[in-house]
């Protein structure tokens, strides 16, 4: 068992150039928010087909195309987390910058249009506080979890800068616990490394988990669109995603009644993810009959392409005092990293309906598709000639990826109803299937680095996500004020730990929520 806990140290400071990220954090990168114009969330964002607003750019590129006039637009507003626990910096309800963007449009001929866009929009906002607690654990705990890898009969060493025999492996979280608790140094300073006495598995009773997560991926969307006779209209678009993701989470365990008097322990972490990727999106609308305003849209959009770092410090105290997680600092370890891991998105696919009545109403349909499962975690593997990383794929993590994550539906429902030639009255709804399996779990034994860098051991599998949207626009002269009302809820079950050794370390899982409420306003003016 020592020279196994030596090891840990070894592993941890010697592997950073090779390194990947774990799935369920990989997830969190992947997806997007409805967001954009109040009009766009207004209809939830149901508008691929009949475009016309700017933020079609990002979802459908072809929507730029029916632009008619340039038009210049910005949106802000406020999101609220409902029935969320104020935790460290967190705020339940944030300001949000949401949109800025414009549409130079210019006709070529009487029924052709060459237009050209330019679009900011927070594509995925990751404010959240998160609170979950067990009441029992019923002997369970997260340090048993560690010990119960170095107990499986772990067998890992270093040659190279490459991982041999790598039936399992080691967290910094692993480390963190070896050098605490599992081989405890306040009881015995020396221990006999051939004693097995030394090195503890404590159970425990409950738990508690307190999480805020703050940042933004921006995106930035350069078009070119036009139409044909009016009838078929091509847009294709270059987006450049900037990930600005910041998160801190305290979990706490209360011990069952020991020997030691060891209480419980905090596990204290700060993880820290930016980077940027683009992508390229395509569409095209078209009207299959000539004097009918019926369109049908189909869009495609290539993976995002992310080269991104991670920076974490992550610290472990232990309560050796009492038996009440008072927890302060006594004794404790930490350990800090950064790496850099590239991920690539799945392909993203649409099928969008619009049909306006009248010019008083207008009726839109999308159904988008994405492989979640198809999510490519890659490792860098050194530079090239030029300077430029190489990568390859993790390919435990990439497994684990294809068990964890599946394909996602996507719906979108929206209506807009004109009460007069400058009032508009709007309504959406937004529903997207879960991303994840239902037993789906995060895996601390996989012989992958997006293991050995991870310093924290929960997971949360959330299911289905709903969203209603509201809204109104009124028009004046060239301006054009919009507000749109977004109210989503995603439910999902939290757990602390798996129990993928043994499945008596089992953690009670909790169900959570995000409920979020946002409100938006956009500005508007035409030229």
């Amino acid at each position: 068992m020592k020279r196994r806990y030596c090891f840990m140290s070894l592993l941890l400071t010697g592997t950073v150039a090779m390194t990947a990220q774990e799935t369920y954090t990989n997830a969190e990168l992947a997806t997007k928010d409805l967001n954009g114009t109040a009009r766009y969330v207004g209809m939830g964002g149901a508008m691929d087909a009949l475009g016309a607003d700017i933020s079609t750019i990002g979802t459908n590129p072809a929507g730029i195309g029916l632009f008619r006039h340039s038009t210049a637009n910005i949106s802000f507003g406020f999101v609220s987390q409902e029935g969320a626990k104020r935790f460290a910096n967190g705020n339940k309800t944030n300001m949000s910058f949401d949109q800025a963007g414009f549409v130079y449009s210019n006709r070529l001929s009487r029924s052709s249009f060459l237009n050209f866009g330019f679009n900011y929009h927070k594509s995925r906002n990751f404010d959240y506080i998160l609170n979950a607690a067990g009441r029992t654990l019923n002997g369970g705990s997260q340090n048993r979890l560690s010990y119960n890898k170095g107990d499986a009969g772990m067998d890992l060493y270093i040659e190279n800068d490459e991982i041999l025999s790598n039936d399992y492996a080691y967290s910094q979280l692993d480390y963190l616990y070896y050098n605490t608790i599992i081989y405890n140094p306040l009881i015995d300073p020396n221990p006999d490394p051939d004693e097995k006495n030394y090195f503890y598995n404590y159970g425990a009773e409950r738990y508690m988990m307190d999480r805020v997560q703050t940042g933004y991926i921006g995106e930035y969307d350069f078009n070119i669109s036009g139409n044909i006779n009016d009838r078929v209209y091509l847009g294709v678009t270059l987006g450049i995603h900037d990930v600005r993701y910041k998160s801190y989470s305290e979990y706490a365990e209360l011990f069952e009644s020991n020997e030691e008097g060891i209480g419980g322990v905090l596990a204290e972490d700060t993880r820290e993810i930016t980077g940027t990727g683009f992508d390229v999106k395509a569409g095209v609308i078209f009207r299959p009959i000539e004097d009918s305003p019926f369109r049908i849209g189909l869009s495609v959009a290539t993976p995002t392409w992310y080269d991104l770092t991670t920076r974490n410090y992550t610290a472990l105290y232990v309560d050796a005092e009492n038996a009440t997680p008072t927890f302060n600092g006594i004794e404790g370890w930490d350990i800090d990293n950064s790496y850099d891991f590239k991920l690539h998105t799945p392909w993203k696919f649409g099928l969008s309906l619009g049909h306006t009545i009248d010019n008083f109403i207008a009726l839109g349909a999308s159904y988008e598709f994405a492989d979640y499962g198809s999510l490519d975690c890659r490792e860098i593997d050194g530079y090239d000639w030029d300077g430029n990383t190489t990568s390859s794929t993790d390919i435990p993590m990439k497994r684990h990826t294809e068990q964890t994550l599946k394909g996602v539906s996507t719906l979108k429902l929206g209506a807009e109803i004109k009460a007069d030639a400058n009032l508009a009255v709007r309504v959406g709804f937004n529903y997207v299937s879960p991303m994840y399996n239902k037993n789906g779990f995060k895996d601390g034994t996989l012989a992958s680095y997006g293991v050995t860098d991870q310093s924290a051991t929960d997971y949360t599998n959330w299911k289905d996500t709903y969203r209603l949207t509201a809204g109104v626009g009124y028009r004046f002269d060239k301006f054009s004020l919009d507000l749109a009302y977004q109210y989503s809820q995603t439910d999902g079950t939290f757990t602390p730990f798996s129990d993928v050794l043994d499945a008596t370390n089992a953690a009670e899982s909790v169900d959570v929520s995000n409920k979020r409420h946002q409100l938006l306003f956009t500005l508007g003016y035409s030229f």
